[in-house]
C-alpha cells in the first residue's frame, strides 16, 4: 500500500447527538490511565513491606508500567486502524480492569511487576484513542472545547493522584488503589460500547503485512530509553556501564526505526506526519511544555514535604488550586473557540503565566507562608491555556483517517517529554545541591562552625578536623546542627535554581503561538 497522503482533512461531520456522553465515556478511561501513573507512588512503602522488597526492587512497580506504556503508546494508531478504534478501546479497558484486579491480588513482587506490565500495555490506548474519538465526534468549531475537556483529565489527574492515593492507603489498603479502577473502568467500557462507533473510513479488517521489524525496533528504542530515564540516576548515570550500553542501543534502534518506517509501505509509525509544519511545531512545544510541567509537579510536593514539613495530605491540598485554575481556564478557552474567537494569543498568555508563577516559586524560602504558595500554584494552573490549542492543532491538521496515527505520535512525544522532564529535574536538583553545599562549606570553616555551636573564643591558627572527635558531646551536637542547617540551605538554593531554569524554559515558548494558522470561520484552535 502506498504511503498515505497528507492532504488537508475533509470537514468534520456534524456534531454527534451523544457527543457529551461519548466525551464522558472516553475521558473516564483516559483519566483512569493518567491517575494510575501517580496514585501508586505514595503506596510504595506499604507495598515494600508486603513483598519484603528493597527500595530499589519496589521501584520496578513504577518502571514496569512506564516502560510497557511508553512502548505501546506509539503503536496505538496502527492498531486502531487495523482492528478498529472502538474494538481496540474496549479491549484495552477490559484488560486494564483485569490487570488492576490482579495487581490488587498480587502476592509477590514478581507477580506485581508482570501485572503492571500488562496494565501499562492496556492503558496505552486510552489517551490517544480518546483524543482521536473526541476530534471525530465534535464539529470543527467545538474541537478546542473537546481538547479542553480531554486536557482537564490530563492536568488534574497527576495532581489529585498522590493525595487520593495517600488517603486510600492510610484509610483502606494499598490494594484499593487498584481495586477502585474496577467500577470506573466498567462504567467506561459500558458507555463506550453503547455510544462510540467507528466512522466508515476506519472500519477495516486485520489484513496486510505486519511490520514486525518496526515493532522490534520501537520496543528497543523506547523501552531502553525509558529504563535509562527512570533508573539512570540510581546508578549515577553514565558512570554505570549498563546506562551507556542501553543508551547506545536505544539511539541505534531509533535511527534504524526512522529509516525503516519511512520505507515500509504499512508502517506502525506514520513519520510522514512530521512533514506537516503545524504538527511538528505542536509536538515540539508540547514536549518542552510537558517536561517543565512535570518537573514542577515533581518539585512542588517534595519542597512542601521535605523542606516545610507538610504532610502528604496538606501538600495535596496546597496543589489543589492548580487543578481548579486549569479546569476553569481550559473550559473558558474551549467556549471562546466555540464562538470563533482566535485562541492563539491565549497560548502565549498561558506560557507567560506559567513562567511568571515558576519564577515566583524560585523565591520560596523555609519561612514561606501558605498564601505565598497558593498564589503561584494558582497562576501555574492558568498556564494550561495552551493545552487545548496545541492538542487540536496537532490532530486536526491531518486527514481524518490518520488522526489515530497523529494522536499516537503526539502522545508519544508527550510521554517522552514527561519522562525526560522528571529525569532532568531530579538530576539537576541533586547536582545543584552538591554545588551549593560545597560552596557553603568552603566559606564556612570548621573552626567557625565549632565557635558558633560551642560559643567559645577563637583559638589562634584555627582548628583541624582531627580535633573534632575530642570535642565535648555538646560541642559535637552543636556542630552537627550547624552542618544540618548548611545542608538545608543548600537544598533550598538547589530548588530555587531548578525553578528558575524551568521558568526560563517556559518563557522561551511564549512567542511561538504566532506561527500557528489562524482558525477559519470559528473552526476552533488548530482546525482548518
Amino acid at each position: 500500500m502506498a504511503a498515505p497522503s497528507l492532504t488537508s482533512p475533509a470537514p468534520a461531520e456534524a456534531g454527534h447527538k451523544h457527543k457529551w456522553l461519548i466525551a464522558i465515556a472516553v475521558m473516564l478511561g483516559a483519566t483512569l490511565e493518567i491517575l494510575d501513573t501517580s496514585i501508586v507512588n505514595v503506596a510504595l512503602p506499604h507495598m515494600q513491606g508486603s513483598f519484603s522488597a528493597s527500595v530499589d526492587e519496589i521501584t520496578w512497580v513504577l518502571t514496569s508500567y512506564l516502560v510497557s506504556n511508553g512502548v505501546t503508546l506509539p503503536m496505538t494508531g496502527w492498531i486502531s486502524a487495523r482492528f478498529g478504534r472502538k474494538r481496540y478501546f474496549l479491549f484495552s479497558v477490559t484488560v486494564f480492569i483485569l490487570a488492576s484486579g490482579l495487581c490488587g491480588l498480587a502476592q509477590s513482587l514478581a507477580q506485581m511487576v508482570v501485572f503492571r506490565l500488562l496494565q501499562g500495555v492496556a492503558g496505552a490506548a486510552m489517551i490517544p484513542s480518546s483524543q482521536a474519538i473526541l476530534m471525530e465526534t465534535f464539529p470543527p468549531n467545538e474541537q478546542a472545547l473537546a481538547m479542553a475537556t480531554w486536557g482537564l483529565g490530563l492536568i488534574t489527574a497527576p495532581i489529585l493522584g498522590p493525595t487520593l492515593g495517600g488517603w486510600i492507603t492510610d484509610n483502606l489498603s494499598w490494594r484499593w488503589n487498584f481495586y477502585i479502577n474496577l467500577p470506573i473502568g466498567t462504567l467506561a467500557a459500558i458507555m463506550v460500547f453503547i455510544f462510540v462507533h467507528d466512522p466508515p473510513y476506519l472500519v477495516r479488517k486485520g489484513e496486510g503485512r505486519i511490520d514486525w521489524l518496526g515493532i522490534g525496533l520501537l520496543i528497543a528504542a523506547l523501552g531502553l530509553l525509558q529504563i535509562v530515564l527512570d533508573r539512570g540516576q540510581r546508578s549515577d548515570w553514565f558512570a554505570a556501564p549498563w546506562v551507556r550500553y542501553f543508551s547506545f542501543l536505544s539511539a541505534c534502534s531509533l535511527a534504524a526505526l526512522i529509516v525503516h518506517e519511512l520505507r515500509y509501505p504499512e508502517p506502525i509509525l506514520d513519520l510522514r506526519i512530521f512533514g506537516k509544519r503545524e504538527f511538528t511545531l505542536s509536538v515540539s512545544i508540547v514536549a518542552v511544555m510537558v517536561s517543565a510541567f512535570y518537573g514542577v509537579n515533581l518539585l512542588n510536593p517534595l519542597f512542601l514535604q521535605e523542606l516545610l514539613g507538610y504532610t502528604a495530605w496538606k501538600a495535596g491540598l496546597a496543589m489543589l488550586p492548580r487543578g481548579i485554575a486549569a479546569g476553569v481556564c481550559m473550559f473558558t478557552l474551549g467556549q471562546l473557540a466555540r464562538y470563533g474567537i482566535d485562541t492563539r494569543p491565549l497560548m502565549g498568555l498561558g506560557f507567560v503565566l506559567s513562567a511568571y508563577a515558576t519564577w515566583q516559586m524560585a523565591g520560596w524560602d523555609l519561612q514561606v507562608s501558605m498564601a505565598s504558595i497558593l498564589w503561584p500554584v494558582l497562576l501555574f494552573g492558568c498556564g494550561s491555556l495552551g493545552w487545548p490549542t496545541l492538542s487540536a492543532a496537532a490532530v486536526s491538521c491531518v486527514p481524518r483517517e490518520r488522526m489515530g496515527y497523529a494522536a499516537s505520535l503526539y502522545n508519544m512525544m508527550r510521554n517522552t517529554g514527561a519522562a525526560i522532564g522528571i529525569s532532568l529535574v531530579s538530576n539537576l536538583l541533586t547536582e545543584r545541591e552538591q554545588v551549593h553545599q560545597t560552596y557553603l562549606v568552603q566559606h564556612f570553616s570548621v573552626f567557625d562552625a565549632w565557635k558558633m555551636s560551642a560559643r567559645m573564643p577563637a583559638v589562634p591558627g584555627g582548628i583541624h578536623m582531627s580535633v573534632i572527635p575530642s570535642l565535648t558531646a555538646g560541642h559535637q551536637q552543636g556542630l552537627g546542627m550547624v552542618y544540618s542547617t548548611i545542608q538545608a540551605q543548600a537544598t533550598l538554593l538547589a530548588y530555587n535554581d531548578v525553578y528558575r531554569i524551568l521558568a526560563i524554559a517556559m518563557a522561551a515558548l511564549i512567542p511561538w503561538f504566532v506561527f500557528f494558522k489562524k482558525p477559519q470561520s470559528g473552526a476552533g484552535a488548530g482546525a482548518h
